[in-house]
């Protein structure tokens, strides 16, 4: 609580001067006004305003862990008590309270204080970047400057839910052909290891001259089995190097540009990144949020450096007067034609917000059908690789024994 330094009129019209203790500024008046007293001056304590300054400028320690699933509770929680008519420094309290996890229910107390405090909401939640993203602050800020804070933290909701659905769906594709690329790399070691040797000493036994195709598999056999740890230090080394060429920014774009140009996949990757886009941006600008701003947020949830660049230029375009349409023109793998006429055509009617979450949702059911596709494609195409990789060691030890009257001496 804060302490204000008050004067105020009584009854009788006599001054009167003194001190108390309430949540803040409106609390306070109001207590005054229960005790029959009439102010004519409140102000917060000197030495409790300097403490509160001093706290609001420290530093916010770091945060353990929130779960994702906590911060989407509260949120919706949120939203349906601001919706029912509770205040937010009530509702905050109400899901402080009925928080369990020691973590989260902390942050939620440090959240209310600050509130509580005088601290804007937005301003609140941003001290806590690992826990409420760019876009979460943005939208809130919004809306709470322009009073439907409700409406703007049921849109999150849905955006979070949407949100991790798609990356669902982006995961839950690519699990079956990992998994037979796994399987192989394991079957192709078993051979390698165990099965092989079995055959090269009655080969030597049988001495004669082999195959190349066996002498090859008899050698990578025998590698393997004496320079093993060797052999997986060296991949673990090559796998570190071509991890930090990737995390550079000249090897991320060349990585980007070679799946882009891929024929299925590049497409369900701008597919991927346009949703993700017009959803964003259309949520920013339906929450109020300046297309400017909207832009430059939307364009980190691309989440490709290469086809955020289209973004980028349009941001600049947009600043110089150019319509948002024209702006983004510039890249038709991230922004089809028939998304540019769209677009304009929303912005001539001032529907921006209400034609990109459409947009967004056509473009989600598309790429649903496009990741059954691509699926439906790497099913087979890893099946023939692990059957061709695996077949051909197995032919390899068996030409042998096809002549193998020949290398009996």
């Amino acid at each position: 609580m804060s302490v204000f330094d008050y004067t105020a009129l009584s009854k009788d019209g006599s001054r009167s001067s003194g001190t108390l203790s309430a949540d803040n500024r409106a609390a306070a008046i109001a207590q005054m006004s229960r005790q029959g007293l009439q102010p004519v001056r409140i102000d917060e304590a000197r030495e409790d305003a300097a403490r509160k300054k001093a706290k609001a400028a420290a530093p916010v320690g770091p945060v353990t862990k929130i779960p994702q699933k906590a911060v989407e509770s509260f949120t919706r929680e949120l939203a349906n008590l601001l919706a029912g008519g509770v205040p937010l420094s009530r509702a905050l309290q109400l899901l402080r309270r009925e928080a369990h996890n020691p973590s989260v229910k902390q942050l939620w107390s440090q959240i209310h204080e600050d509130v509580v405090g005088g601290t804007s909401f937005a301003d609140a939640l941003a001290k806590f970047p690992r826990v409420f993203s760019t876009v979460y602050v943005a939208m809130v800020r919004a809306g709470e400057s322009g009073g439907f804070l409700e409406v703007v933290l049921s849109q999150i909701t849905d955006f979070r839910t949407r949100e991790a659905d798609l990356k669902g769906k982006m995961k839950s594709a690519m699990v079956y052909p990992i998994v037979l690329a796994v399987l192989m790399v394991i079957v192709l070691i078993f051979l390698l290891t165990f099965f092989i040797p079995q055959f090269s000493g009655m080969f030597k036994e049988f001495g004669g001259n082999l195959p190349a195709l066996t002498k090859f598999i008899v050698a990578t056999s025998e590698a393997l089995k004496h320079y093993g740890p060797f052999v997986a230090v060296g991949a673990v080394v090559i796998f570190i190097v071509i991890k930090r060429a990737v995390e550079s920014e000249a090897g991320r774009r060349r990585v980007e540009r070679a799946l882009l140009a891929t024929p299925v996949l590049g497409q369900v990757i701008a597919h991927f990144a346009l949703v993700r886009f017009c959803r964003m941006l259309g949520t920013l600008v339906g929450s109020g949020v300046p297309l400017i701003a909207s832009l430059r947020t939307a364009r980190e949830a691309i989440g490709n450096q290469t086809l955020a660049d289209t973004v980028s230029r349009a941001i600049d375009e947009v600043q110089r007067g150019e319509a948002l349409s024209k702006s983004l023109a510039g890249s038709d793998k991230l922004f089809p034609p028939s998304v540019i006429e769209m677009i304009a055509v929303a912005e001539e009617t001032g529907r921006m917000d209400k034609e990109l979450i459409r947009l967004a949702g056509s473009y989600e059911a598309d790429l649903d059908r496009q990741l059954r596709l691509l699926v439906a494609i790497a099913e087979p195409v890893m099946l023939f690789i692990m059957a061709g990789v695996i077949g051909t060691v197995v032919v390899g030890m068996l030409l042998p024994i096809f002549s193998l009257q020949d290398l009996i001496k």
